[in-house]
């Protein structure tokens, strides 16, 4: 075990100790007297008779590790061990009771430190380095003592209040766990702690007198993998948009690794993929979910993954036991998996023995008397008269007790299961020898009793046993090849079991690669993918369905009827209305029952097919099978899980068929290709009697089979492709062979392939029998676990989710770019700002459950990201070059209010990059234009929140002079000119064709005064600017009540006998205390009303104040603004202001 370092001082020791490794730096010794040949000289046997003799708390443990720092009198040992060269000053740090304990803190520090050390020029560096390491491994070894850290208050609070102290996230950021480790920072490993919470990974170190925080978040991770670089064999790599990260020296690096794979797939999924993804409900409440929660849904989706259960299943137990095996003869080694509604059993020998067995199918569960031959036996009996006898259990009472109850659960929710009626028909559906296709026709289905239901008319039988063709040639010797396929698979049902609770072994998979006859090919696919557990689970669920559906209209439906006709049209079952009508069914009543599916693409040719070997509502559970549990998120607007599945394969492609990879520089052009080979499961590429083949593996093994048989095509074809010219003649050798994949022992009659495309021109293309290709796929490309697959979605998910991110903001940037002066880089980045304040209120708001459902990745790419209004507020604060002070955010709210044209209380990118693009890029007339409508309805209400502002004050006096005295004694008369301008405004606005904006009253006036007001607080002409604004004002008054007293006379005459100078302070009251009633209340000649003024107007009025001109005329930066909005974003939302380090902080968007 790792010591606290403590410095030890031994002054010409003895020999005590004897070298038994020594590298670079650190040096393993075993202290005499112990060991093999400790105790032949004298020295060992007196250090061994004294270590004997001493008392057990003043032993010394007999191995040790040191330190050795070449060029430094300093040694340290870190596991016990021996002194050296003399008398010299260590660190003792730990201890080894055994050889074996002490050579696992050896291959640590070999792993881990050895090739670290190197890159430190300082030897007092290496010594501290390595004590902060020690000390780090001390404290996480006692925390991880415990199953979870959480069951120790203390340690975990004293973890939370430094997480809370050093990030400053708001109280509700939970966090689920934390580890020792290094942050590589170029060549020198950072020591420090890391911390996982469910937003952020975050990342601090003090060390050396430097400081560094790191913060990055899930939803910014873009690749986590596990990895090596120079000087370490195994580091985690953290990747985002713009830097790599490696992580490495944890003490569990499996456990952290596991951990960091859980959260970002959770929260990448709950926040940018929302479309169809539902939480565990354990994980609903971000501020609720642990460590344990987090590894207890890796767990889950494994067991839902491995055995292909609904995503409803809950895993409760999982126990070491044994199975007996009556084909094998003995117990067969494995684990038990208990679940809401399954018993499931799988060996440790992969693909040894399986067995899935429904509670529904169970009839008792019973404790056997337990002996030394069979420990803590159970048996398990089930309908088919068939016993499972379980043994080595540990905590049997307590199982049994848990099974019985699920047992009872299940009878009780399934109350037609237990009716004596239906047992007989349970038991002969079980059993596959008495599966038989019904007669020729229709059946009449009455769910309920309900007389509507006579009406209903289902196929009762697969179509392939109506619609066949005879007198092909060769068709003796196929259907003989079939009683042969028979006979086998009834040797193996008596043997290994005929009912979905079957032991599934290496054999039945060599029985399903040699293809399933047709007469049984409905059935087991039912068994194999458990669909046949659904179906007598839910009886009348499907007809009532098809009731409810047909007939109602939507988009799934008008899709569906498009498709039709589509789907297998070379079969003579789907050249008919009985066909056509019975898919119709099928598709419709699925997007009933899954509407957040409903209907994609390709659903209808598997669909055929389902009907060709299953009767009509069997085919309607398989494909439930096949798009809820099988192919998850593979069918959906964006069909994720297909996208997941075809990065997967174009890993396995690298790893598998190198060279093939290296030809081939970009894997994307097989993609296009490989995506229908996921989706259709290889029917709409590959003859018919051929590709029925592929889908029999598929229903027993499940993506893994569809992974390896497409490896084996392109390995078949590998020499050809490497030689190809180019991405077509590529795709080209792959159409014409997988067009020349051929069946010749199926019954089936030979139906051209519509898909692929030939070229006459070409040389013949030899065929492939599909056995042959299938058979290759397992022997040379079998090897790949559910485990594997599972690891390499979750890491290739985030990958896709990211692309998919990145393409939404493109095609947003490509929709704004034409409307905006702003430089493409720094829309980028303000696009960034833009989604990741509507992500920071996802982690924090109080309803940031509604705050989620407003992305809506399904639809349009501009509308997918949209802000409200104080979203809006804390975004207008970091970039908006009118800063106002205090009434920034007032103004702030009228902007959301004028962009929110459809009054939905949320706005988009563009009008966000819109109204800043004038602020910053737009001519005078169009920031004056903006800041007008800021001051009219609808941005500026009555129930504006400046209620202490002139809007609300009596109004103000406009008995002012137009001649104004300027700071030189010179005088300007604007009389002529205001004159002169009235009449250019008038004669302009009948050239002009452009909607007119509203008139502004004298209250809207002086509050868009005030914003001029308050945007040049501060500014280095602000004096001028302030004498500019309140002659401007003045004028603006006077031309307002010219305009009303020339219209209330009748007489466009305008009155010239304005007189007497108004001082600058007596301007300014228009701005001060806004409580200050004016000095001369009674001089109010007009009503408000009646006093107005026009943007053309306020415009001509600025432009005669050279200041104003500049002012509104300089040019302005954006990027400043960005990169303090980039480390300032977080400010809004966390508790209080961020507090400064003394090191490097590197914060959100700057990883």
């Amino acid at each position: 075990m790792w010591l606290k370092p403590e410095e030890v001082l031994l002054k010409n020791a003895l020999k005590l100790w004897v070298t038994q490794k020594s590298s670079g730096y650190f040096v393993l010794q075993r202290r005499r007297g112990h060991g093999d040949s400790g105790g032949r000289c004298f020295t060992g046997r007196l250090v061994g008779a004294l270590d004997t003799v001493l008392d057990s708390n003043a032993r010394v443990a007999p191995f040790r590790i040191l330190l050795q720092v070449p060029g430094s009198p300093i040694y340290s040992a870190i596991a016990c061990g021996e002194l050296l060269n003399g008398s010299e000053v260590y660190w003792a740090v730990a201890i080894g009771a055994t050889d074996e304990e002490i050579n696992q803190h050896w291959e640590w520090l070999e792993q881990n430190l050895l090739h670290t050390l190197s890159v430190f020029d300082n030897k007092e560096d290496i010594v501290s380095f390595v004590k902060g390491k020690i000390k780090a491994l001390i404290a996480e070894e006692t925390s991880s003592k415990l199953a979870e850290q959480e069951e120790n208050p203390e340690k975990f609070r004293e973890a939370l209040v430094k997480f809370e102290t050093r990030f400053n996230f708001p109280e509700s950021e939970k966090l689920i766990t934390y580890y020792s480790c290094c942050c590589w920072k170029g060549r020198v490993p950072r020591q420090g702690w890391l911390y996982l919470s469910i937003n952020h990974l975050c990342f601090y170190s003090f060390f050396l007198g430097k400081e560094l925080k790191l913060i990055i978040p899930w939803v910014d991770v873009q690749k986590l993998e596990r990895t090596s670089n120079i000087f370490m064999t195994d580091i985690i790599r953290i990747t985002t948009q713009s830097k790599e990260r490696d992580f490495s020296m944890f003490l569990n690096i499996d456990e952290a690794f596991r951990i960091m794979e859980q959260l970002a797939d959770v929260t990448l999924r709950r926040l940018l993929d929302n479309e169809i993804f539902e939480l565990d409900p354990g994980l609903q409440d971000p501020t609720q979910v642990t460590k344990r929660d987090l590894e207890a849904r890796a767990q889950n989706e494994y067991f839902r993954a491995f055995f292909r259960l609904p995503k409803k299943e809950r895993l409760h137990e999982v126990l070491d036991c044994s199975l007996w095996t009556p084909f094998s003869r003995c117990h067969t080694a494995g684990r038990m998996y208990t679940s809401d509604s399954y018993v499931c059993f799988a060996s440790k020998e992969d693909g040894c023995c399986n067995v899935l067995i429904p509670l529904f199918e169970v009839v008792t569960i019973e404790k056997m008397e337990d002996t030394s031959l069979l420990p803590n036996p159970i048996i398990i009996s089930i309908k088919s008269k068939t016993a499972f006898q379980f043994i080595e259990l540990k905590n049997r009472d307590t199982l049994v007790e848990n099974l019985l109850l699920r047992l009872k659960q299940v009878k009780a929710s399934n109350p037609a299961l237990c009716n004596s009626k239906n047992k007989d028909m349970q038991n002969s559906h079980s059993a596959c020898s008495n599966y038989q296709f019904g007669e020729p026709g229709v059946v009449t289905s009455q769910s309920n009793g309900d007389e509507k239901n006579s009406k209903l008319l289902l196929n009762a039988e697969a179509l392939s046993s109506t619609f066949h063709q005879s007198g092909m040639d060769g068709l003796d010797f196929r259907m003989s090849r079939e009683q042969i396929k028979e006979r086998l698979w009834n040797d193996h049902f008596s043997e290994y079991g005929r009912t979905v609770c079957m032991f599934r072994t290496e054999k039945i998979r060599k029985l399903v690669a040699m293809g399933i006859p047709e007469s049984l090919r409905g059935k087991l696919w039912l068994l194999f993918s458990d669909a046949m557990t659904d179906l007598y689970c839910n009886p009348g669920y499907y007809e009532n369905l098809v009731e409810v559906s047909m007939g109602m209209c939507c988009i799934a439906t008008e899709e569906i009827e498009r498709d039709l006709h589509r789907s297998l049209p070379e079969h003579p079952a789907f050249q008919n209305e009985t066909g056509i009508a019975a898919l119709r069914r099928v598709l419709t009543a699925y997007a009933h029952r899954n509407p957040k599916i409903g209907y994609c693409q390709s659903m209808n040719i598997l669909t055929s097919v389902l009907l060709l070997y299953a009767k009509e509502e069997e085919a309607f559970w398989l494909l439930v099978a096949v798009c809820e549990r099988m192919l998850p998120d593979y069918f959906n607007h964006r069909v994720i899980g297909a996208q997941v599945d075809q990065s997967v394969f174009e890993e396995l492609i690298k790893e598998q068929l190198p060279e093939l990879a290296e030809h081939m520089k970009d894997l994307s052009t097989l993609s296009s290709v490989s995506l229908s080979w996921f989706l259709t499961l290889f029917l709409s590429i590959m003859p018919l009697e051929s590709a029925v083949d592929v889908v029999d593996c598929f229903f027993f093994d499940g993506i893994k089979a569809i992974f390896q048989f497409g490896l084996a095509i392109l390995e078949a074809n590998a020499v050809e492709l490497c030689n190809s010219k180019d991405d077509g003649h590529a795709l080209m050798i792959l159409s014409r062979f997988l067009d020349h994949v051929k069946n010749e022992e199926s019954p089936l009659p030979l139906i051209g392939n519509q898909h692929a495309f030939f070229s006459d021109d070409l040389e013949p293309c030899p065929t492939t029998e599909i056995t042959d290709l299938i058979r290759d796929s397992y022997e040379k490309f079998g090897d790949h676990s559910v485990e594997q697959i599972e690891h390499m979605r979750y890491k290739h998910r985030i990958r896709v989710l990211q692309n998919h991110e990145e393409t939404t903001k493109q095609n947003v940037l490509r929709v704004v770019i034409p409307d905006v002066s702003i430089l493409l880089e720094d829309l980028e980045e303000l696009y960034d700002l833009f989604k990741r304040e509507h992500l920071i209120s996802c982690y924090w708001e109080w309803n940031s459950a509604v705050v989620i459902q407003r992305h809506d990745p399904s639809g349009p790419y501009a509308e997918q990201y949209r802000i409200d209004s104080q979203q809006f507020t804390n975004l207008f604060k970091l970039v908006s070059p009118w800063t106002c002070g205090e009434h920034t955010e007032i103004l702030a709210e009228r902007m959301f209010r004028l962009l929110d044209t459809n009054m939905k209380n949320l706005i988009e990118f563009k009008g966000f990059a819109g109204c800043l693009d004038i602020m910053y890029n737009g001519e005078m007339n169009e920031k004056i234009k903006l800041l007008y409508k800021l001051h009219i309805p609808p941005a500026l209400t009555e129930n504006d929140r400046d209620s202490q502002s002139p809007l609300r004050a009596p109004l103000l006096s406009t008995s002012r002079p137009l001649v104004i005295g300027k700071s030189n004694g010179d005088t300007i008369d604007y009389q002529k000119q205001l004159k002169q301008m009235l009449k250019d405004i008038a004669k302009e606005k009948d050239a002009k064709a452009e909607k007119e904006l509203p008139k502004m009253s004298q209250r809207e006036f002086i509050q868009f005064c005030k914003t001029l007001y308050s945007m040049f607080h501060e500014d280095p002409e602000e004096n001028e600017l302030y004498q500019a604004i309140a002659t401007v004002t003045t004028l603006l008054l006077q031309i307002g009540e010219v305009g009303q007293r020339s219209s209330s006379s009748g007489s466009d005459e305008f009155t010239e006998d304005l007189q007497t100078e108004v001082s600058t302070a007596e301007q300014d009251a228009v701005f001060a205390d806004n409580e200050k009633s004016p000095k001369n209340p009674q001089a109010l000649p007009i009503t408000e009303g009646d006093w107005i003024v026009s943007l053309e107007h306020i415009l001509a009025s600025l432009l005669t104040e050279q200041s104003l001109v500049n002012f509104f005329e300089k040019p302005l930066d954006l990027k400043p603004k960005l990169e303090n909005a980039k480390l300032a974003q977080y400010s809004f939302k966390t508790n209080g202001a961020s507090h400064p380090s003394r090191g490097d902080t590197e914060p959100l968007g700057a990883q």
